[in-house]
């Protein structure tokens, strides 16, 4: 096989691993979605307890029935505006990490969309916006009607750095 059958082909098989089940969310009117395998629940906003000296985005903590649980507001790690929280604000509860090592870690989003089953043949990659773009945590772009949701790949949003400090907050 030639270099670019070869390279075809690892596109291809990429682009069909990423499908299956998506729990969809907005942020800042943009569509997004983590794959359902990394959802452990869905809650509604409830008291986050602040934890000093962490980055804007990290929000707090929660108790999740005995639990301690980190929470960051996707919002401000993706350096959009604040927003107040509102009735349809939610936090989506997901593991995060490899099979080695995963914590569990709430998400706050603006609000929860639907469970969606995407194909591979509608997801693209991700296109490139130039060296200064880190776009490592995009699995790629899911062409829907009326436009496009923004596949994520929950376990690469937060760097090793900030993991580590989360399982910090929680040990």
């Amino acid at each position: 096989m030639d270099e670019q059958a070869e390279a075809l082909n690892t596109e291809v098989k990429s682009i069909t691993a990423k499908e299956g089940k998506y729990l969809t969310f907005t942020l800042n009117e943009e569509e997004y979605g983590i794959s359902i395998l990394k959802v452990k629940e869905i809650i509604g906003m409830m008291p986050i307890t602040s934890v000093p000296q962490t980055p804007d985005f990290m929000k707090g903590v929660i108790n999740l029935r005995g639990k301690v649980i980190p929470v960051v507001d996707l919002r401000l790690r993706f350096s959009m505006p604040a927003m107040d929280y509102n009735d349809r604000t939610c936090i989506i509860v997901a593991e995060i990490g490899d099979d080695a090592d995963t914590i569990l870690m709430g998400t706050v989003v603006d609000s929860v969309s639907e469970v969606m089953n995407i194909k591979g043949d509608d997801i693209e990659k991700t296109p490139s916006f130039g060296t200064d773009v880190d776009t490592e945590f995009i699995l790629g772009m899911a062409k829907m009607e009326g436009g496009v949701k923004i596949l994520l790949d929950i376990d690469r949003v937060f760097n090793s750095e900030e993991l580590d400090m989360f399982g910090k907050v929680v040990s």
